[in-house]
């Protein structure tokens, strides 16, 4: 009778006769962890009865505008990691994803709809943790993107495409913020002076690290860009990060990036949306941590420069995404997903209250880095 496919996309017979596992499927699941693609757990009997694992995902085109040179990055991205896991010893099955082909040779599969749709290695036994549960684990996070950054240090970075320009231009993200302060578009403009005010005053930090990267004086690097917890793997039984995922936004850009992002999601002491700002700080130990970490896998293969402005990046990173949190409440909740009306203004305060918090923790934070290095690199 075969496997009810309930549940499952309703192109679902043209994808597994694309990728050459018609009637092979005998198990699936959809897996509700992320927000942007949909993804889903399948598990497929060849004739011989052995069974093969993969995930099987389509991509989201309204927020990926460029799929093909997307699939472009990611290939050339994985491929290479293959190379210098290998050279490590590693299990490059295991410890960075693979890009299923089509029978026709193709990295994607577009439907008669003209869906996009790609294929993975599943990496059993296997998991992902959503918040920092102990600052051991938080030391391991730091770990397994250093040694993403240490990977692709030699990685020729003119052959990745820039699939989303600006990204993380802050000088243009904070241009963005005052042109919706003029429009004033959702009539907000009035409950956001204090915000506005915040923002204004810190325009000469908006265009430092793009600066240091036109002069020449940090060098453009491969850049995850999405540097959240749940984007490690981590082994089921050893508990070691095995393997970095969701490479979309995998582009040419700055590791201070990486690093000043995940030090924003991963030492504020508060969540991102907390309406009481008096619980918001940066926790110096967990940014210890975080660092050691880093550098332990990083270090060697970061400039002095990169190393000198690695606390900053943790500012600049949070004050962007209080940018656009505050830009896109002024023009009326367009871009992010809000549960009541003041959220965005609410992520906005939470943001810009962690930046103060940096600020005034900034020469701690230098003196920790400048001791993780000595110690670790």
């Amino acid at each position: 009778m075969g496997i009810i496919k309930k549940g499952l996309p309703d192109c679902i017979d043209e994808i597994l006769e694309a990728y050459g596992l018609a009637d092979k499927l005998s198990d699936w699941s959809m897996i509700c962890n992320g927000h942007i693609n949909r993804t889903y757990f399948t598990e497929f009997t060849h004739s011989d009865g052995k069974k093969e694992k993969r995930l099987l995902q389509q991509i989201n085109t309204e927020v990926f505008k460029k799929p093909l040179e997307l699939m472009e990055n990611i290939i050339r991205v994985t491929d290479y990691l293959r190379v210098q896991i290998e050279a490590e010893g590693g299990d490059p099955e295991r410890e960075t994803l693979r890009v299923y082909n089509t029978c026709g040779g193709s990295n994607c599969f577009i439907d008669s709809e003209g869906l996009y749709w790609r294929m993975y290695n599943y990496i059993d036994n296997s998991f992902s943790y959503n918040s920092i549960e102990n600052d051991e684990l938080f030391y391991r996070a730091g770990e397994a993107f250093g040694k993403f950054q240490s990977r692709l240090a030699s990685f020729p970075i003119e052959t990745l495409h820039d699939t989303i320009p600006d990204f993380h231009n802050t000088y243009k993200r904070f241009l963005n913020l005052k042109a919706a302060a003029e429009r004033n578009a959702a009539g907000r403009l009035d409950e956001v002076e204090n915000e506005m005010d915040f923002a204004l005053k810190r325009e000469a930090d908006t265009s430092v690290i793009a600066e240091l990267m036109e002069k020449g004086e940090i060098p453009v690097r491969v850049t995850h860009n999405d540097t959240k917890l749940n984007n490690i793997m981590f082994d089921s039984e050893s508990g070691k990060a095995v393997c970095i995922v969701d490479l979309d936004t995998v582009m040419p850009g700055s590791s201070l990036y990486d690093f000043g992002d995940a030090i924003r999601f991963g030492a504020n002491t508060a969540a991102e949306d907390e309406k009481d700002v008096s619980k918001v700080s940066l926790d110096l130990n967990l940014y210890e941590k975080y660092v050691r970490g880093y550098l332990k896998s990083a270090g060697k293969s970061l400039t002095e420069k990169e190393l000198e402005y690695l606390p900053f990046s943790a500012k600049l990173l949070t004050f962007e995404c209080g940018m656009r949190f505050l830009t896109d409440y002024l023009d009326g909740d367009v871009y992010f997903g809000i549960s009541y009306p003041e959220h965005n203004l609410d992520r906005c305060r939470t943001q810009f209250a962690l930046v103060a918090d940096i600020e005034r923790k900034l020469d701690e934070m230098i003196k920790i880095t400048r001791d993780a290095c000595g110690s670790l690199c």
